[in-house]
């Protein structure tokens, strides 16, 4: 049962963090366009770490 509720916590902030780091790498790329580049291979390379870390803790709370 609480194994349940620790995988939906999990899942519930991954998803929020994923959402912010998306935010706020648009609202960047439309400051400076000339860094699109840059900011969405960092982007790319954040989002990757945070669900390695998600299903990490999710093979973890079984």
């Amino acid at each position: 049962m609480y194994n349940l509720i620790g995988a939906g916590l999990i899942v519930i902030g991954a998803g929020i963090g994923l959402g912010q780091i998306g935010g706020k790498a648009m609202e960047s790329i439309a400051r400076q366009p000339e860094a699109a580049g840059k900011i969405q291979t960092a982007m790319i390379i954040i989002g990757a770490l945070l669900e390695g870390l998600a299903f990490g803790a999710l093979i973890l709370g079984k």
